[in-house]
């Protein structure tokens, strides 16, 4: 894990419990996951403040389903993503 992405899960996650949510962070082989379970009674303030934490993610997202409630979650790679080759094909000189 890079330095700069457990240090960014860190803050997401301390951001998150002071909103009063109970952040869990798993590693994975490529990133971090933050999840939290959002209560339906958050206020409006708190959910605005919480999508402000997780937006400093690589990525973020919410999900919702009527059998478990409402995961804010965001990833945060811990290594730089592999990029293919970016050159046009064509002739080049």
């Amino acid at each position: 894990m890079s330095a700069a992405s457990g240090a960014g899960a860190e803050d997401i996650a301390a951001r998150l419990t002071a909103l009063g949510l109970t952040p869990r962070v798993t590693q994975h082989a490529r990133h971090l996951v933050i999840e939290a379970e959002v209560p339906d009674s958050l206020p409006a303030e708190r959910w605005r403040e919480a999508l402000k934490a997780v937006a400093e993610a690589d990525r973020f997202g919410l999900l919702a389903n009527s059998l478990n409630g409402r995961t804010l979650w965001a990833a945060l790679h811990t290594e730089t993503p592999e990029t293919g080759d970016v050159r046009a094909s064509g002739n080049q000189q």
